[in-house]
């Protein structure tokens, strides 16, 4: 294990209970990294230490929403675990599809709130890590809705957006270190999130993928670790991954008048 091509890499996933996060966790378990993996879920977090083992995770409780608890996740770290060489956030939401003028503000907060202060809260805590050891790696994942515009995309669509430019200029604030950033994109892709999203409505849910082949959670898993697998001198900044199902549409007019 010690020649697998990430054995000296301790990795910080949030968002690691289901979905891309899990699949990340699995993956890169397998090629022999530490992992730092958190969530919301800590049932969930035991049973993936159980199956990758206690020697290889650290796995903590944690709502990235909260800076306070964020900071302390970092301070607590086993000695084993403090040198973090990347971070995946991975935590993200989105909560219904209804049109902008009919949304609840207090979905727009949650998604905000997650998508980017979650970001935000784990970036600042774990980049002067980086910083001072000159290494490391954030991987950010953010979603073509903060390219492509969609209806009932609003609010997700803009946090991606944010997602993909805070990417950016990281990127820029960190010219002349070693670290690099990437902000992996997926499309259409069949997860929990969906269900989320429809607040546990399995059937809406399960309706947005009829007739489809859409992303897996294992296909982001791949992206990830090929991103992270470039040489040293190779930054990805920006990827785009959408199933051959899925391109884009015309601009939309309004012939009613």
């Amino acid at each position: 294990m010690n020649n697998s091509p990430l054995s000296n890499h301790v990795i910080f996933i949030t968002g690691a209970t289901s979905g891309f996060g899990k699949a990340c966790a699995k993956l890169l378990a397998s090629h022999g990294a530490k992992l730092i993996l958190t969530g919301r879920r800590y049932e969930r977090l035991e049973e993936l230490q159980n199956e990758l083992g206690a020697d290889k995770t650290h796995i903590v409780e944690l709502d990235v929403t909260q800076n306070d608890a964020v900071q302390k996740v970092i301070a607590d770290l086993p000695a084993a675990f403090t040198h973090i060489t990347v971070l995946i956030n991975n935590a993200g939401l989105s909560l219904g599809m209804e049109l902008a003028q009919n949304c609840s503000i207090t979905d727009w907060s949650h998604v905000v709130d997650t998508n980017i202060k979650g970001i935000l809260h784990c970036t600042h805590a774990i980049l002067p890590i980086m910083v001072a050891n000159n290494n490391g790696h954030i991987i950010n994942i953010g979603s073509i809705a903060g390219s492509y515009p969609y209806p009932g995309g609003n609010v997700y669509g803009a946090t991606k957006a944010f997602v993909k430019q805070f990417s950016l200029n990281l990127r820029a604030d960190l010219f002349g270190t070693a670290i690099r950033v990437t902000n992996v994109e997926p499309g259409l892709a069949e997860t929990e999130f969906s269900i989320v999203r429809f607040k546990g409505d399995m059937e809406k849910a399960k309706s947005l993928y009829a007739g489809t082949n859409p992303i897996t959670a294992e296909d982001i898993a791949e992206t990830v670790f090929w991103c992270l697998n470039r040489p040293a001198h190779i930054n990805i900044n920006r990827i785009e991954v959408m199933p051959t199902c899925q391109a884009f549409g015309t601009f939309a007019i309004d012939r009613s008048n």
